[in-house]
């Protein structure tokens, strides 16, 4: 297994803990990733939400869907959203995560970056409740994006990881309550990327 692949000279730092993440570059093979690419574009039934930011509604620059158990709630809130209900792509890549990180998840958020334009800011995934995201599985499908990441207490501690079509990323341990991650835009032009995390979501009782 392939361990964090660290590029460019000013992320030459020392080597971040694996007990923080595992990088397989090609989870998916080119064939399975162009496919489950092509079926989530056209399938899923995606949406652009809106945000708060600086007393203002933004739309955020980025497509998403939830998918999962239907006994679970993915709101950070637990406002009894419920997800879609699993498609048999989505648990062939379920399982394929699964045997990967002998972690098992009950919901996937999906993102479409439509073009280099669509990003998402710095933030993490911890929403405070102990136990919840401690473990995040991300597939990445399509166009390789750059994902960085940075140490909350410190942000000149920061690294960088190319994720391609196929890839598979596993943030653990205590990545969520230490670090920041985002995928910047693009100055380039790039094609379309789907990115399916994978999560832990509360159970409705």
């Amino acid at each position: 297994m392939q361990q964090l692949n660290f590029f460019e000279e000013e992320y030459n730092r020392p080597e971040l803990p694996t007990d923080l993440l595992v990088y397989i570059p090609k989870l998916f093979t080119e064939e399975e990733s162009n496919y489950l690419l092509k079926k989530l574009i056209d399938e899923v039934p995606w949406s652009q939400s809106a945000v708060l930011m600086y007393g203002k509604e933004v739309l955020t620059p980025r497509l998403t869907a939830w998918f999962g158990d239907q006994d679970t709630d993915y709101s950070i809130a637990g406002t009894g959203s419920r997800p879609y209900p699993w498609t048999s792509d989505l648990l062939f890549a379920q399982k394929k995560v699964e045997e990967a990180s002998g972690i098992s998840f009950n919901s996937v958020l999906l993102n479409y970056y439509r073009d280099g334009n669509d990003s998402v800011s710095w933030h993490d995934d911890e929403d405070r409740t102990p136990g919840r995201n401690k473990f995040v599985a991300s597939i990445s499908l399509g166009e390789e994006r750059i994902f960085d990441f940075r140490k909350k207490a410190d942000h000149t501690e920061k690294y960088s990881i190319k994720l391609g079509n196929g890839s598979y990323l596993l943030m653990k341990g205590d990545f969520q309550k230490d670090w920041q991650h985002r995928v910047a835009k693009s100055k380039q032009a790039v094609n379309p990327r789907v990115n399916l995390t994978f999560r832990q979501s509360r159970v409705v009782r």
